[in-house]
């Protein structure tokens, strides 16, 4: 082996010697509540299934139909001759859904926010980003030119003083840029307050709603509509409550979404979306905004209502919130691990987070709620944690 190999080796070895090895487990089935792991089924409460849509027989249809009609991609992207007319239907249907006048679609949610802020903002420009903010968003910052201001997570009092600042630097225009629900530990934005301040001090807002599209707020049309208020930019995507397949998109104005198209560089040269995953999204749109969505989404909250009060009853500590994600904290790298290989023995698939998903002596189990899941199902997982956390002295 070269040195260079020896390097990586010895990398992977102290990755895994601090407990941070993040293993892939391979599942055998569709997913949803229940999947298929190692030859048998276990209970899944780790998926951004929210909706419990991923394996919904009228979105794999819909994701079906869409591929023999349009087969399975572009083989181009869009500008030459990859724009299908379901690009422009899903287009329609996201910005129709979320109140805006137009939208892009992206290959990932990572390359909308990748592909946001470098084309609108330039050196004379400031952009103001929450501190616990998504990797993706942090990847585009850093793409752009525009000056770079950081404050703490939801720390209004922080983010005044960062937009004083860049006011002070004489900035041209100011984004504030903000996850709308933060995935690793379900805190919601608050959105309220951030639009006063970008009232006050004349700044645009982008929220990135991957974790609240489909499922928060009214038809759950994401954390600003949860919070009752107007943003500039919506980024999200249909890898998660809206069909679990992949995708992202930007939600903008129609001279907004008209310049990214000539200039976002995650749209110019990446292929596009494919038409199955258009015709699942399609689908998973329709149902999302109608009676049944309203429905889903009450499911969703009770499940989760139900898991915390009965875990926090049992001794865990969760992080506080109103999101189906709930983090029962742990601290210790190894110990998350361990932990998420007991649940799984025990018929509970859940994975361990620790750095750098999460700050060092963070390590969590992440557990997030599905509509599909049943009150016995959260029984269930909640009895088994109660098991492993017992032997491996989480709780008394």
């Amino acid at each position: 082996m070269t040195a260079f190999h020896d390097r990586i080796a010895a990398e992977l070895a102290d990755i895994d010697a601090q407990g941070l090895t993040k293993p892939e487990r391979i599942i055998a089935s569709r997913q949803g509540p229940v999947i298929e792991v190692g030859g048998r089924k276990v209970l899944n409460f780790c998926a951004n299934n929210y909706l419990g849509l991923a394996g919904d027989e009228r979105v794999v249809q819909a994701g079906i139909r869409a591929q023999e009609r349009w087969g399975a991609g572009t083989a181009s992207v869009r500008f030459i001759c990859g724009t299908l007319e379901i690009h422009k239907e899903l287009e329609r249907a996201i910005a129709d859904y979320l109140g805006f006048e137009d939208t892009i679609l992206f290959a990932a949610a990572f390359d909308a926010n990748g592909g946001i802020f470098e084309p609108l903002f330039g050196a004379e420009d400031a952009i103001v980003s929450d501190s616990l903010n998504h990797a993706s968003i942090i990847d585009g910052v850093r793409l752009c030119k525009a000056k770079r201001y950081r404050f703490a997570n939801s720390d209004m009092a922080d983010l005044e003083a960062r937009l004083k600042q860049a006011r002070a630097d004489g900035a041209r225009d100011i984004i504030i840029a903000t996850d709308g629900a933060f995935s690793m530990d379900g805190y919601v934005a608050k959105l309220a307050e951030i639009r006063a301040l970008a009232d006050k001090y004349d700044a645009l807002i982008m929220v990135d709603d991957c974790h609240a599209t489909g499922f928060m707020g009214p038809q759950g049309r994401g954390s600003y509509a949860h919070c009752g208020v107007k943003v500039d930019f919506v980024t999200g995507t249909f890898g998660k409550a809206l069909g679990g397949a992949m995708g992202g998109f930007i939600c903008a104005t129609a001279p907004v979404v008209a310049l990214l198209k000539q200039r976002a560089r995650p749209y110019l040269f990446s292929n596009a979306l494919s038409p199955a995953v258009c015709g699942s999204s399609l689908e998973a749109i329709r149902i999302a905004a109608g009676e049944e969505g309203d429905a889903l989404r009450k499911q969703l909250f009770a499940n989760a209502a139900r898991y915390r009060t009965a875990m926090t009853e049992a001794g865990f500590d969760l992080l506080p919130g109103e999101h189906p994600i709930i983090p029962v904290m742990l601290g210790d790298a190894r110990l998350a691990q361990d932990m998420a290989a007991r649940m799984l023995e025990l018929g509970v698939y859940v994975i361990g987070f620790s750095f750098p998903v999460v700050p060092r002596g963070q390590a969590r189990i992440r557990t997030q709620m599905s509509a599909a899941h049943t009150f016995d199902q959260i029984d269930q997982v909640v009895e088994a944690f109660k098991t492993a956390g017992k032997e491996l002295g989480v709780i008394k």
